[in-house]
């Protein structure tokens, strides 16, 4: 799920709600893309602004079992659109799985009740396991010690941010001793604050009429690091169907769509922002933008021997640790050190491949002798990284 915000006040999908954008005052329109396991996109709603993200899954579970007429299908989501209510919304639907992650507050729980110990990872960083607060569901625990550290790091940053800033009203309000701040004066500045960190669960506060007090709560800063680079998903699927290492890898697939967002809103294809008064064009737009997606995604896969993009992601990611950090494969290593393939052609991003295929022209001619006459039409001759671009494209096999 994501949003655009909307130039305009006609449009009936346009409402004020959360906007990905960071654009405020503006309205915005929320859709969703559907992608297979490849990255592929297969689908897009549109929904009104206000939409919740969890609240679309019910709508998207009919759209795969009418419209595409799948009766087994795995639905991979972040923790934030498979809520616990969703899920129990699925469970009611035979053949029908799913793979989500628990939020922080339900790992803490099955770290309290001696459910996971953190103990056991201090040497390994991928385990299953099952507890009757999930019945019929495999937990799949995973410790990643390059993301605690960054979260730890990450956390000290915005600890002494806020001290800082909550330090700064303090003198403030200190300061204002003939005409004292009253607490909701006090009170909006300190609301920014915590709006803008998202760190204030970490430190007591009093606020009164000329008087700010603030300190940091301690046991709570100590105990948090203790789940630094841990994360827990869960899935249906059985180890049969599905190994412990395959419920990461699948999750983690979850950045295909992730690509597919930045492609459609930042980097190529420029979704936003939205101008159409009526929803019909609204929804073509979205359609329209998510069609020149899938011709983008299959044009990266044919021209990947040209551009920087990892020809052997697919079969490098099967065989690595699907924990760790991400490595490149040797032929990406190459690829980037050389800065040119195998042919010897300059490597490309996909932008600037573009534009050198942009460059090929066709001209209207007439003859000097004749400028009255015919019209003769005439091809430029394909540069050799263009002719290669060319090669690739017409080999490549598209799937229906």
């Amino acid at each position: 799920m994501s949003s655009s915000y909307y130039e305009g006040h006609t449009c009936s999908l346009a409402r004020f709600g959360h906007s990905r954008d960071g654009k405020r005052g503006q309205p915005i329109i929320v859709y969703g893309v559907m992608a297979d396991r490849a990255g592929r996109p297969v689908a897009v709603q549109a929904y009104p602004g206000n939409t919740g993200d969890p609240t679309t899954v019910p709508d998207q579970v009919e759209t795969l079992r009418q419209r595409f007429g799948l009766k087994r299908v795995v639905l991979v989501g972040d923790r934030g659109l498979l809520t616990e209510t969703q899920v129990k919304h699925l469970k009611r639907h035979p053949g029908l799985g799913w793979i989500s992650a628990l939020r922080h507050t339900a790992i803490r729980e099955l770290v309290e009740t001696k459910a996971v110990q953190l103990s056991l990872f201090d040497e390994r960083h991928l385990a299953q396991i099952r507890t009757e607060a999930y019945p019929g569901e495999r937990l799949v625990v995973c410790h990643n010690p390059m993301l605690g550290e960054y979260r730890r790091r990450k956390r000290e940053r915005l600890l002494a941010a806020t001290e800082e800033k909550l330090a700064k009203i303090a003198r403030e309000v200190a300061r204002r001793t003939k005409t004292p701040l009253l607490a909701p004066q006090i009170a909006e500045k300190v609301g920014r604050v915590k709006n803008r960190y998202k760190v204030a669960k970490h430190f007591e506060m009093g606020i009164e009429d000329g008087r700010f007090e603030y300190a940091r709560r301690t046991e709570a800063i100590v105990r948090e690091p203790q789940l630094d680079g841990f994360y827990i998903l869960r899935t249906s699927e059985p180890q049969k169907r599905l190994s412990t290492a395959d419920v990461v890898r699948s999750y983690k697939n979850l950045g295909n769509v992730e690509r597919a967002f930045r492609s459609l809103k930042t980097v190529n294809l420029q979704i936003r922002p939205i101008r159409h008064r009526a929803e019909t064009r609204v929804r073509s737009h979205l359609f329209l933008c998510l069609l020149s997606y899938y011709v983008e995604w299959h044009l990266r896969r044919a021209l990947a021997p040209l551009l920087f993009d990892d020809e052997d992601l697919d079969a490098h990611r099967a065989r690595r640790d699907p924990v760790l950090k991400a490595q490149p494969s040797a032929s990406a290593k190459r690829k980037k050190a050389k800065r040119e393939t195998e042919d010897g052609l300059p490597i490309q991003s996909f932008k600037t491949l573009m534009a050198e295929m942009g460059t090929r022209a066709r001209h209207q001619c007439r003859t000097a002798s004749d400028p009255d006459g015919p019209k003769l039409q005439r091809l430029t001759e394909p540069t050799p990284l263009q002719h290669r671009a060319l090669e690739l494209v017409k080999v490549f096999p598209v799937d229906n």
